[in-house]
């Protein structure tokens, strides 16, 4: 069976975000999943990713909508803080 990377999870992620959402609203989110992409098991950047994701406000609606694929790097808190 195929199995899917992580980072070629997450480029199909920025790629539909691109696709279907004003990159405008959620620029720094997208910086950082570009950053996560090259790294994907860098924890620093997954807690960067994190942390862009609650600052989004509204507009985490439309990450989960249109990046289904990252929500498992979004779900948690990585500190359980």
């Amino acid at each position: 069976m195929f199995e899917i990377s992580e980072a070629e999870k997450i480029e199909e992620a920025i790629q539909m975000l691109k696709t279907y959402a004003e990159e405008g609203t959620i620029k720094s989110f997208l910086s950082a999943l570009e950053q996560l992409k090259q790294e994907p098991e860098n924890e620093v950047l997954l807690t960067q990713l994190y942390d862009e994701f609650q600052k989004l406000g509204i507009y985490q609606g439309t990450v989960l909508t249109y990046a289904t694929s990252i929500y498992h790097l979004i779900s948690h808190n990585p500190f359980n803080e």
